[in-house]
């Protein structure tokens, strides 16, 4: 793969209207991605950490352009997601890494990490992504 296939990944992600919420900073490689989101008060449950949506969101995003790095021609949709938590996250950012593990002709399997402030991991998942029918063009901020 190449690198400007990889950048245009990072403009596709920053280009979604949802991810203005969140306000992340993602790296995409070949078969690895890394998404650094910043901690928000509103991220956090009553109990004072972060709410496990942010969590998935971290994870599924990490792992999906882990996945994408390695397609091209369309956009892949998430077709089953698990996740393990292991510690609550209460700093001020959040990093998720993730890598490709698994490709065949149908789907592909990334696996993730969520690490804390201090790089302590904090959560694990894995997603199952498909090949849809929806190019990677202009038009899904792919530019």
């Amino acid at each position: 793969m190449n690198e400007a296939h990889f950048r245009r990944l990072e403009r596709m992600y920053a280009a979604a209207p949802f991810n203005t919420y969140y306000r992340g900073q993602l790296e995409v490689s070949q078969d690895h991605a890394r998404l650094t989101l910043p901690i928000q008060e509103s991220f956090m449950h009553a109990a004072g950490a972060v709410h496990g949506t942010h969590y998935f969101k971290l994870l599924d995003d990490s792992c999906f352009f882990a996945a994408q790095s390695r397609v091209t021609e369309v956009f892949l949709l998430t077709a089953s997601f698990n996740l393990y938590f292991t510690r609550p996250i209460v700093g001020k950012s959040m990093v998720g890494e993730a890598k490709l593990v698994s490709r065949t002709a149908r789907q592909l399997i990334a696996e993730g990490v969520v690490l804390d402030d201090q790089g302590r991991d904090c959560g694990r998942g894995s997603g199952v992504f498909a090949l849809s029918r929806i190019p990677l063009d202009e038009k899904i901020g792919y530019a």
